[in-house]
């Protein structure tokens, strides 16, 4: 986990955030549109965006940073799977106590809902990872 923490380091968090309240907040009016006015789902929905754009920016330019940072973000590439673990934790734990105070699920019905968030985070961050794969292949020393 500190690898991926320290790839992370760096990332476009005030991007992420702008992005993820700005897309909480058009969810929000479109449900108020619609006639259904939940905040679960825009939250939700920003914490989800936020949590990608932040892990997704990390890694999408691996050679830029301090050699820590380099090094984590050549690390996150090579081992997608393993960092997208933490994205993905990162969101479901933020993403629970929305489902639990606000939809009022109970509290396994607000795991549940947490935990499907962030299995989705968890896929499409690795699978964007996936195919940033060859610019760390690109930046590693004698092709290893």
């Amino acid at each position: 986990m500190s690898l991926a923490g320290a790839a992370l380091r760096g990332a476009p968090w005030k991007t992420a955030a702008i992005t993820g309240a700005a897309a909480s907040a058009a969810s929000f009016v479109m449900a108020i549109i619609a006639g259904e006015a939940s905040l679960t789902g825009p939250m939700s929905l920003g914490i989800g965006l936020f949590a990608l754009i932040s892990a997704i920016g990390a890694i999408r330019r691996p050679e830029t940073g301090d050699r820590v940072t380099r090094q984590a973000r050549l690390w996150a590439l090579r081992h997608p799977w393993r960092f997208s673990l933490y994205p993905a934790l990162g969101a479901a734990t933020l993403m629970y106590p929305v489902q639990l105070i606000l939809d009022g699920e109970g509290v396994f019905g607000a795991a549940l809902d947490s935990l499907q968030g962030g299995v989705l985070i968890y896929l499409i961050t690795a699978l964007m990872a996936l195919t940033f794969r060859g610019r760390g292949q690109r930046s590693l020393p004698h092709g290893r």
